[in-house]
């Protein structure tokens, strides 16, 4: 019997699988987005078959941290901003494994930046989700990366003077080959747009509008919002790069003017995953490294004995 025998299977499961026994109701604020995103989460992974034991959620420090306590299947609280050298060493050491990394806007886009940044470049097979409400919020109101100009807050009383990050035009620069940005308040595209993301073969990067009703009430509820690719206002062509450059950046400021706009803005399903490159040249087995060290009679390779062995 494989510890991961259950990976690959066709099965059907209903959401409330994935609501743990240990912690069944999240305890965020009351009106808080994150209850969005958990629902969301819920939803795709019920409708892509996945069991607990093929999902490993891995979530930095913040309120979002809080969602592999929530979501019933394999979790990793790291460290602030270390939620995707995590992810990135276990989609290595098992491929079969479904990934889903998730940070808030500062522990994601500040402190978690530069991880952010390469593991896009690299195109990494996992899904990425975002909590942005602006603010960091669980160590209870300060200016974020994505706190728009001229914010008050306790750590700039007098308005932040920088301009916020623009995160989708981020994730497209550093080679993201799934872009999406969705809200809380639209569930069905929410789960719609984590269900293409996990589908999806490569670094798949959803920016997830959350609202903040306890430290950011300048942000509101994030509505009414626009579906870029249902609304007859927007040409999208979500394979075509710098169409998706320009809607982002559209959207990046729009945002702070007040219209909310959400979708899908770039897809590449072309671009080979950093896992399927690896493969390629013989640097990544096709049998998992989970699997084989799990099996009492693997000989343990020794990355040192490769080394030694040039020396000779």
């Amino acid at each position: 019997m494989s510890a991961f025998s259950a990976i690959g299977e066709e099965q059907e499961h209903d959401r409330n699988e994935y609501t743990p026994g240990l912690e069944p109701q999240a305890t965020w604020c009351p009106g808080c987005g994150d209850f969005g995103v958990l629902k969301a989460l819920k939803g795709a992974a019920a409708e892509l078959g996945l069991a607990p034991e093929e999902i490993l959620v891995c979530t930095g420090i913040g309120c979002s941290g809080k969602l592999n306590s929530y979501f019933e299947s394999y979790g990793f609280h790291t460290i602030h901003g270390r939620s995707l050298p995590v992810a990135r060493a276990a989609k290595l050491a098992n491929d079969g494994l479904t990934i889903v990394a998730a940070g808030g806007d500062g522990d994601g886009y500040g402190i978690g930046g530069n991880h952010f940044m390469h593991t896009a470049r690299e195109n990494h097979d996992m899904t990425y989700i975002v909590f942005n409400n602006e603010i960091f919020g669980l160590t209870k109101g300060q200016t974020s990366p994505t706190s728009p100009k001229g914010h008050k807050s306790k750590t700039q009383p007098h308005g932040s003077a920088k301009d916020p990050i623009r995160p989708l035009s981020m994730a497209l620069n550093a080679g993201a080959s799934y872009v999406a940005r969705t809200a809380a308040v639209n569930p069905n595209q929410a789960r719609d747009i984590i269900v293409e993301a996990i589908e999806h073969d490569g670094f798949s990067h959803i920016d997830f509008l959350t609202q903040c009703p306890t430290w950011n009430k300048d942000a509101k509820q994030y509505v009414p919002y626009i579906d870029i690719n249902d609304s007859d206002d927007y040409e999208v062509d979500v394979t075509d790069r710098s169409t998706a450059s320009q809607l982002m950046f559209e959207t990046e400021n729009a945002l702070h003017e007040g219209t909310v706009l959400t979708g899908r803005y770039y897809v590449d399903n072309k671009r080979p995953s950093y896992q399927q490159e690896k493969k390629q040249i013989g640097e990544l087995p096709e049998e998992p490294l989970a699997e084989k060290y799990f099996d009492d009679d693997y000989e343990w390779d020794r990355v040192y004995d490769t080394f030694l062995d040039k020396h000779k």
